[in-house]
């Protein structure tokens, strides 16, 4: 099979990330690109999103905090100054 070449532009930072992200996968970048490619091939479609999925470990953290926020367990309360150097001090 023949390969040809195709050069993008990106920002440093970007190209380091993704060369980081292949290197734990253990993968060159560019069979990640080429994953990516054939996949906006195969479905006719990019799906380009700024959302973002929480981690396991995140969502329970936030479960937790809804509960703290139900029960007012955990909450410091906002307060002047005063209050605030006296609350650290009782810490």
């Amino acid at each position: 099979m023949t390969k040809t070449i195709l050069n993008i532009k990106t920002e440093p930072s970007t190209k380091k990330q993704i060369q980081e992200f292949a290197s734990e996968l253990g993968v060159p970048v560019s069979v990640i690109i080429n994953a990516q490619i054939k996949q906006m091939l195969r479905d006719r479609r990019v799906i380009l999103s700024t959302e973002l999925e929480p981690t396991p470990y995140l969502v329970k953290i936030m479960e937790q905090v809804e509960k703290d926020l139900r029960t007012d367990k955990n909450i410091t309360k906002a307060m002047d100054i005063k209050e605030a150097i006296a609350y650290l001090n009782s810490l």
